[in-house]
């Protein structure tokens, strides 16, 4: 692998270094008070291309590899997880997945409105009783219709999805349901399910720790019905359609908390040069520079770690196995960076005036979704041992 990024990488990261200090820094408090970002940062994000990474040109995507979409989701995470989380979810989840998994008449009908941001898509996996054990979920799409209720009949949909990120926003929601009596991941199908079908009901959840600006959702279905042409990928391949989205996902996530351990270290970074204790500025005192160097160590290793991932998805090699260790080893060490960052601010950095309490409630969730650090260390052991946990 070589370290040095190409001139279009380099483009492309300070684009969205630039769109960032423009476009989202400048809000990310207010946004994170109000519990809701701007809603027109969308359309920003998609004429800028960001919203089209990896995805084909001929479908409205704007191109570009897998370590480019690393730098561009570092940056956004850098500047509001909760912005970098609308790119992560509708592009990373939502589109990437239609692009592998989707037919032609999917691929024309949602990928030229996602990259450019004339939609959104959410990811319709976690329900309220089925978080890390997803192959457990409980919604359940029946075959209606279609004379003998043959393969060209509707597919009804009944259940329930928590914590779904633009999940108010959505245009179209990537929904997993249960289409077979076999229990376990093989009675589960993927469908792509328009956000305005009627019977689907979402409900906005608030009073998050963190990623307030997010929009994140509650989805209720209620005798949901869509077309048989919903179906994405073959019927009952939907946990394998999840799986290889949170593979890449993670990466995603990955990406996401090294922006936030990078943005950890700028603020204590300025701050220390800053602040006067003791009659010189704290950055002088070696315990302060250890909080630092931590921070510093950290970041260089998770972005490594990272770029690893991407590299491997670009060559066609197999990655899931690194991008559970590079989720594990970004998002534990976002969470390490900006609880230093906030020591090195001291009292200060307990009040939102200043940007590292906000730091560290984002970085915590980082643990959490996209498989918590304890599922990452299980996938990892199996990965390692050949034995499974479960």
């Amino acid at each position: 692998m070589d370290l040095e990024l190409s001139e279009e990488q380099t483009a492309v990261r300070r684009l969205a270094e630039d769109f960032v200090r423009r476009e989202v820094t400048p809000y990310a408090a207010a946004w994170d008070r109000a519990e809701s970002v701007d809603r027109a940062i969308v359309k920003k994000l998609g004429a800028l291309g960001f919203l089209g990474l990896t995805v084909p040109e001929e479908y409205g995507g704007s191109g570009g590899d897998h370590l480019a979409y690393c730098l561009v989701t570092e940056e956004l995470g850098r500047g509001d997880s909760s912005v970098r989380g609308i790119v992560s979810v509708s592009l990373g989840l939502v589109a990437k997945t239609i692009a592998a998994w989707g037919d032609e008449t999917q691929k024309r009908a949602w990928l030229p409105r996602l990259t450019s941001g004339d939609a959104l898509g959410c990811f319709g996996l976690t329900e309220p009783g089925t978080g890390s054990d997803a192959a457990n979920l409980a919604t359940r799409a029946v075959r209606q219709g279609g004379g003998d209720g043959g393969a060209d009949g509707d597919w009804v949909i009944n259940g329930s999805k928590m914590f779904i990120t633009n999940g108010t926003w959505a245009d179209v929601v990537l929904l997993f349901a249960r289409t077979g009596d076999t229990p376990g991941h093989r009675g589960i199908s993927a469908f792509l399910v328009p956000a305005d079908t009627p019977g689907l009901t979402r409900r906005p959840v608030h009073g998050k720790l963190g990623l307030r600006g997010q929009a994140t959702a509650e989805l209720v279905l209620q005798d949901v019905r869509v077309p048989a042409g919903a179906l994405l990928g073959p019927e009952g391949k939907g946990f394998a359609v999840a799986m290889s989205a949170l593979a890449k996902g993670r990466m995603s996530v990955a990406a996401g908390c090294v922006g936030i351990a990078q943005a950890a270290l700028d603020a204590a970074v300025g701050y220390a040069r800053e602040r006067e204790q003791f009659g010189r500025p704290i950055a002088a005192h070696q315990l302060v520079q250890e909080l630092i160097s931590d921070i510093a160590v950290d970041v260089e290793a998770a972005r490594l770690l990272t770029w690893r991932v991407a590299d491997l998805v670009d060559r066609g090699e197999e990655f899931a196995t690194a991008a559970s260790q590079a989720k594990l080893f970004a998002s534990e060490a976002a969470v390490r960076c900006a609880g230093n960052a906030l020591q090195v601010f001291g009292g200060y950095g307990y009040i939102d005036e200043y940007p590292v309490g906000k730091l560290l409630r984002d970085a915590r969730v980082m643990t959490l979704y996209e498989g918590t650090s304890q599922i990452q260390k299980l996938i990892i052991g199996r990965a390692l041992t050949g034995v499974s946990a479960f």
